[in-house]
């Protein structure tokens, strides 16, 4: 290449480079914004269909802030022209993780447009961004239970239950309290088995070990009156993935910016509400769950002289995982089964069929939002979801054969098969001592902090309000400091942003600069993930220096 060509390449990328920057930051300006209108709102959810609502918790004997809302329209058509009366009602829960409800109707290509397309009447069981005062798991179950009762009155038969994430271990924690209330379950990426690890611990049992247990939850409450803050659960999902949280999903952007803007600031919007639990309510799932791994062992109290087991599960259930799911990975999501039915026998002699489904790559999210995973996975668990009563007790992988991504899958140009398999073909997990010395820690620390900090953090609140808390918090203040409500040199980038659009130049994809630039990126998206694993790999060894028992010499 000669030194014109290169010099008008590098005039090209010029132009092309810094207008995509003053975009670049326009989008963090209008995603700063869109978080301040939605809190302005009170973070409504982001469900996309049309509905009306016909339960609220906070309305019950037992309140919560759950509600159900029943779709009532898709693509502007009436539901009732096009349902199936013979098929049976569904109920999609979303996770209640730091985010507001809406993922799985976040869009047409969705668990609700999927479910819809196959004829079944669909309800929506949605939170609201503060918790009932006081609440607990027990209140919660009592608003679903009330669901579920509702609707299978309705329609004269039992509901599916689709729970995603940590509403998954909410409705196997509803199916075991109230056994054959309900049709078969499906738990998308959801945790069961919080002890279950392989070689490699997860980052998240990891981190529990690392701060003591459940002391630093409940501090974190109490510096809040009362209200744990969801985004410290969003900042814990970002930092397990530093490489995308800190640069791949900005370098996308700012490479694809005319294409990728849209996406950005619709996932956002969604990602940045952050909702609240009472402190009651997260302590008790983090104590008693993904420390004490209680609801694994069949040792879960709901209320006084009232003892979860799985083991009471009589309904089918469908266990969709992934080896790419960082959060939730396929141990932590089927080791309670070899735990509750030591071999296949006894789960035989239980009556009970478990079917599990697992895709190789697609991250934790991505099971639930995917369009492709929406459209693939998600399209067969409906289409044959009726075999599922059909199948003889026993366990089952699901099989979806002969697929490819550029088929319409409404087709149903692929094959299913059930293969039985054997409870011991499931993943085995390490020895779990060193989580018991956790579990055992985190009562020590606990107790210490109760006694001895809480009075301190009590008194303190008197001086610090709960909102500045909570405004200050990275996950709010990285966000909104874009904004020019907040920082006022943005509103010159808006004005940059609206005279750029008009004069737009992109520079070729053979660009020299451009593909230098698309090497810098994804040398530093390598970099960050070497950082990760390297971090990862120093607290691991922490943590199996303080809690793994030494061998007796």
């Amino acid at each position: 290449m000669n030194l014109v060509s290169l010099s008008k390449e590098f005039l090209e990328y010029q132009i092309d480079f810094g207008q995509r920057l003053i975009l670049f930051l326009d989008t963090l300006r209008q995603r700063a914004n869109n978080m301040l209108e939605h809190e302005q709102k009170n973070l409504p959810h982001l469900l996309k269909f049309k509905f009306e609502k016909v339960l609220d918790g906070r309305d019950f004997e037992i309140p919560s802030n759950y509600a159900l809302l029943k779709i009532i329209e898709v693509d502007d058509k009436c539901l009732e022209d096009c349902l199936n009366p013979q098929k049976p009602p569904v109920i999609i829960f979303d996770p209640r993780a730091g985010h507001g409800p809406g993922i799985g109707g976040f869009k047409r290509d969705s668990e609700v447009g999927i479910a819809l397309s196959k004829g079944h009447p669909v309800y929506f069981a949605i939170f609201y961004p503060d918790p009932v005062p006081h609440q607990t798991i027990a209140h919660v179950l009592f608003a679903c239970r009330r669901f579920v009762e509702k609707v299978k009155g309705w329609h004269n038969k039992p509901p599916i239950l689709y729970g995603n994430c940590q509403a998954g271990w909410l409705i196997a924690l509803l199916s075991a309290h109230s056994p054959g209330l309900m049709g078969p379950i499906i738990m998308n990426g959801s945790p069961l088995s919080y002890w279950a690890s392989g070689k490699e611990a997860n980052p998240l049992q990891i981190f529990a070990g690392i701060v003591g247990g459940v002391w630093l939850t409940r501090f974190l409450s109490d510096v809040n009156h009362g209200k744990f803050d969801g985004a410290w659960l969003v900042q814990n999902f970002e930092n397990l993935n530093l490489a995308n949280s800190f640069w791949k999903k900005y370098s996308d952007l700012f490479q694809n910016l005319d294409q990728e803007q849209e996406r950005f600031l619709e996932f956002e919007r969604w990602w940045n509400g952050f909702y609240s639990f009472s402190e009651e309510e997260i302590t008790s799932i983090v104590e008693n769950l993904f420390i004490g791994d209680q609801l694994e062992r069949g040792e879960f109290s709901l209320c006084e002289n009232c003892t979860v087991n799985l083991k009471d599960i009589k309904n089918p259930i469908l266990i969709f995982a992934s080896h790419g799911d960082n959060i939730t990975p396929p141990r932590q999501a089927l080791h309670w089964i070899r735990t509750v039915y030591p071999d296949t026998k006894s789960l035989k002699d239980a009556g009970q069929k478990i079917i599990y489904l697992i895709n190789p790559h697609v991250g934790h999210l991505g099971i639930f939002v995917s369009a492709k995973v929406v459209h693939f996975e998600h399209h067969a668990i409906f289409e044959h979801i009726a075999k599922l009563n059909e199948l003889k007790p026993g366990l089952y992988e699901m099989k979806i054969l002969n697929s490819s991504t550029d088929k319409d899958p409404f087709k149903n140009e692929y094959k299913v098969e059930f293969l039985e398999k054997d409870v011991t073909d499931l993943c085995e997990s390490e020895p779990m001592d060193a989580f018991r010395a956790v579990r055992d820690i985190s009562e020590v620390n606990d107790h210490f902090y109760r006694k001895f900090v809480r009075p301190w953090v009590e008194i303190s609140n008197a001086f610090l309000p709960s909102q500045l808390m909570k405004t200050m918090h990275p996950m709010r203040l990285s966000r909104k400091i874009f904004s020019e409500k907040v920082n006022p040199f943005m509103g010159t980038i808006a004005y940059g942003a609206k005279q750029t659009k008009d004069f737009r130049f992109s520079a070729s994809e053979a660009n020299s600069f451009k593909q230098l630039e698309n090497e810098v990126s994804e040398q530093m998206t390598d970099i960050l993930k070497d950082f990760q694993v390297m971090r990862d790999s120093m607290l691991e060894s922490f943590f199996k220096l303080v809690y793994f028992p030494r061998n007796n010499p």
